[in-house]
C-alpha cells in the first residue's frame, strides 16, 4: 500500500521534495521522563495505523540518535540523482528493520545498496558543503515553525504537521489549486 505522500505524488502534479530536519540535535538534553513515556505510550497506536493503513508492520530503530550523517548522505544521494531511493531506504531500514541509521557503516551499506560508491558515500559524510546545505534546511524549517516530523510545506505557505491521510493532503492542493 502507498503512503499519502505517495498517492498524492500518484493523483496530482506535485513533486515532493524532502528536506533535512533534526527534531533533536546532537547535544539536546535528556528528555523529561514524562515526556518520553508519553512518547511510549503513543506508539501501539502509531504501529496499529501503519498496519491497518498502509499494511506496513513497524519495527523502529533506536529512539534518540543522531540522524546528522544520516542527512548528510541524503543530500550526496541527491546530487548523484538517488536521492528518492536513497530516502526510502533510510526510511525502511529505520522504521522497518529496526536499523541504527547514526552508524556510518549502516548508511554505506543503504548506499551501496542504491548503487551509490560505498568509498565515495563515506567520504560524502565528511563534505563541509553538504553539512552546509543540511543546515540550511534546517533554518529554513524554523523560518516555517516546523517543529514536528513529517511536516509538509505547500505553496511555501501552508504548513501540516504531522501524518496525515490522503484525503487531509488533497484539501490542501485543492486549495492551493484555487488560488492560483
Amino acid at each position: 500500500m502507498a503512503s499519502s505522500l505517495e498517492k498524492l505524488e500518484a493523483s496530482y502534479p506535485v513533486t515532493i521534495q524532502w528536506h533535512s530536519f533534526e527534531l533533536r540535535p546532537k547535544g539536546s538534553p535528556p528528555l523529561p521522563p514524562e515526556y518520553r513515556a508519553q512518547i511510549d505510550a503513543g506508539r501501539p497506536r502509531l504501529y496499529a495505523v501503519a498496519r491497518e493503513q498502509y499494511n506496513l508492520e513497524l519495527n523502529q530503530g533506536p529512539f534518540g540518535i543522531d540522524s546528522r550523517p544520516a542527512l548528510i548522505g541524503a543530500k550526496y544521494a541527491e546530487q548523484m540523482g538517488v536521492g528518492p531511493a536513497y530516502h526510502a531506504a533510510v526510511m525502511r531500514a529505520y522504521w522497518q528493520e529496526g536499523k541504527n541509521i547514526e552508524e556510518v557503516e549502516e548508511l554505506a551499506a543503504i548506499a551501496g545498496a542504491i548503487g551509490l560508491n560505498r568509498m565515495a558515500f563515506m567520504d560524502a559524510l565528511d563534505s563541509a558543503s553538504l553539512e552546509q546545505a543540511v543546515v540550511a534546511d534546517i533554518t529554513l524549517a524554523h523560518e516555517y515553525g516546523i517543529n514536528a516530523v513529517p511536516s509538509m510545506v505547500f505553496a511555501d505557505k501552508y504548513l501540516v504537521s504531522g501524518a496525515q491521510p490522503f484525503n487531509v493532503l488533497t484539501q490542501v492542493i485543492e486549495q492551493v489549486a484555487k488560488e492560483q
